[in-house]
């Protein structure tokens, strides 16, 4: 990583507080005026990771995740020290904006449910939900990411594909979280955390699942871990 550890965490932070504020702004303006339906906010979600991906790529990697990240730190793909900075970074980011949504918008179902396991789903249903999709979004991940970062032509527009398309599929059953810092901002912010080990455990699980099966194609252990001086 060329920039400062300090400049990466900033817009780790920058964009994690821009990936909660217009994501689940758009689920909380759904609920209260219906104007985005479900493929709306779901095409938001894809929208704002596409671009806080062409925005902060280069710079910090655009993770925004630290399901994400541990997987990166995981594959050696990113120094330990560089994963425990951007981790915090991601959930004060996630943790400002749901803030911000509660002080403009209030507190309604939309901050409320976000650790809520719809469709009737039991807690082992939901877990297998978020750890799955994780899977398939870490794998995409790795296949378009460059070392630890997400910043090729191609990556934005896989990776907001992959986040839309999943949460097409997996929003009515868990909000498709597949983030924990995602889940832990407005958790904290409205002080629903019913479930939330859930939003935490299983995108972890998925995210190391997703790494595995990329290296396993690719017929390596691991990436060169990157070089922690830079």
């Amino acid at each position: 990583m060329n920039s400062p550890l300090p400049q990466r965490c900033l817009a780790e932070f920058i964009s994690s507080f821009c990936l909660i504020l217009i994501g689940c702004g758009a689920m909380v303006v759904d609920f209260q005026t219906g104007a985005l339906t479900h493929v709306g906010v779901a095409t938001v979600w894809g929208l704002i990771v596409m671009v806080m991906i062409y925005a902060v790529g280069p710079i910090s990697g655009a993770h925004m995740n630290p399901a994400v990240t541990i997987a990166f730190t995981a594959a050696r793909r990113l120094p330990l020290r560089d994963c425990l900075a951007y981790i915090p970074a991601q959930c004060a980011g996630a943790l400002a904006a749901a803030l911000a949504l509660r002080a403009v918008l209030g507190l309604d179902e939309s901050l409320l449910g976000s650790t809520q396991i719809g469709n009737g789903l039991t807690a082992g249903a939901g877990f297998a939900v978020e750890a799955a999709m994780t899977a398939i979004l870490m794998f995409v991940v790795m296949g378009v990411s460059t070392g630890a970062k997400e910043e090729t032509i191609t990556a934005g527009i896989a990776v907001g594909s992959t986040i839309a398309m999943e949460a097409f599929v997996a929003g009515p059953l868990t909000k498709a979280s597949m983030n924990p810092a995602r889940s832990i901002g407005p958790a904290i912010a409205s002080g629903y955390t019913d479930n939330l080990w859930i939003y935490i455990a299983a995108p972890i699980l998925g995210a190391l699942i997703g790494c595995v099966l990329h290296c396993l194609i690719k017929h390596t252990k691991a990436e060169a871990v990157v070089d922690p001086k830079t």
